[in-house]
């Protein structure tokens, strides 16, 4: 499929091929949900802790005698029935991470791209860097577009001037061509991708069977 090239300043430039591999896929809405909450498990802490019975500090003695007081018998303080007392069957710090099929991950972030390329929310530039470093210069170039939407930008290598740039942009998140996030990219309401990180996808996301296949034939 083809893809319009726009300059800094919002002009179209030219057309750009990319690969219907990549970026013409049929959108795969179970993978897509499996890879993102595959990075929200793994992002998460796990360290709610609570306090069982025989974790809270306190006496162990009963409050009063067992016998001859007419009330019900009583354990100690730490009771989980009372006021202070221990959790029954509390959160403990667990690990809630797990992989995924390096292939499956791979087919969900294709249909991403390819979601984003057929619903036309994907804008590819061409390339250009941030040399101050300055959030102003970086916001500036992006008020040629749809300013102040939740913007993914997909960079061609690790920056380190545009992510300075970038990191004070709280609707603006970065990623590096080879390192793309499903959550980041699937919740994007549009992505802006540098001109070589498109042709970089075009490789680096490639059916690496395809043409193993075509050789078969």
């Amino acid at each position: 499929m083809n893809c319009k090239v726009y300059s800094k300043e919002g002009k179209e430039l030219r057309t750009i091929t990319l690969d219907d591999a990549v970026f013409g896929l049929p959108v795969n809405e179970d993978l897509i949900w499996y890879a993102i909450n595959n990075e929200l498990a793994n992002k998460r802490q796990g360290n709610a802790c609570t306090k069982g019975r025989a974790e809270v500090h306190g006496s162990n003695a009963r409050p009063y005698k067992q016998k001859g007081t007419g009330r019900a018998r009583r354990g100690d303080k730490k009771s989980p029935i009372l006021v202070g007392g221990g959790t029954i069957f509390g959160p403990k710090p667990r690990d809630f991470s797990y992989s995924m099929p390096k292939k499956a991950k791979r087919q969900a972030l294709k249909s991403i791209l390819s979601l984003k390329a057929q619903s036309d929310t994907l804008k590819i530039i061409e390339d250009f860097s941030v040399e101050s470093g300055k959030t102003k210069d970086l916001a500036k170039l992006l008020e040629k577009f749809e300013y102040g939407t939740r913007t993914v930008l997909v960079l061609k290598d690790d920056d380190p001037m545009l992510k300075r740039a970038a990191a004070n942009i709280p609707w603006l998140s970065y990623l590096s061509y080879n390192r793309l996030r499903a959550h980041d990219l699937f919740y994007g309401r549009q992505v802006i991708m540098l001109e070589t990180a498109a042709k970089n996808l075009n490789e680096f996301y490639k059916d690496a069977h395809s043409g193993a296949k075509e050789a078969g034939k």
